[in-house]
């Protein structure tokens, strides 16, 4: 999450898997590496330690698919923007005709144990506008880096905002 005043504040959401020991180590590392001053900041999304409406624009990006409670890491999103503040999002999600519909209900069960918390089957889109966004552009795509990555091949990028 990006605070496009001054300085520029990223915060680093943990996670549960075996790659999380390294990535603070990797945002520190980035943010000394930085054209501009970045604070990195550990947090949870379903508890961002930042005041509300500090922030003027959050980027979430291969994130939604993991967090436990989509919903309520949304809502904390939404909380920390200021109002007209902007979310960006890249985020893979659910398909949404057959036959990989029925395939990703199949294995989501397995493949969220496996991967981390991801849920393949998840509709972020649906997400956003519950959580209160009005999303301005979305662009729907798929793109699959590899046999087993097709399961999560459709994605979406876009821009939503606070009202």
């Amino acid at each position: 999450m990006f605070n496009i005043g001054s300085p520029p504040v990223l915060m680093n959401r943990h996670t549960r898997t075996a790659e999380s020991a390294r990535k603070p180590a990797a945002a520190l590392k980035a943010a000394r590496n930085a054209p501009r001053p970045i604070t990195v900041v550990p947090g949870l999304a379903e508890v961002l330690p930042a005041d509300d409406a500090s922030f003027d624009a959050a980027v979430c990006s291969l994130v939604l698919c993991s967090v436990p409670d989509q919903g309520t890491a949304l809502a904390e999103v939404q909380r920390v923007l200021r109002p007209g503040g902007e979310l960006r999002f890249y985020e893979h999600v659910g398909a949404d005709r057959p036959p990989l519909t029925l395939l990703q209900r199949a294995v989501e069960p397995r493949w969220s144990r496996l991967g981390g918390g991801c849920h393949v089957t998840r509709d972020t889109e649906s997400g956003h506008s519950a959580a209160g966004f009005s999303i301005e552009r979305i662009e729907r795509f798929t793109f699959s880096p590899g046999v087993v990555a097709r399961l999560g091949s459709p994605h979406i990028l876009g821009i939503a905002r606070r009202p």
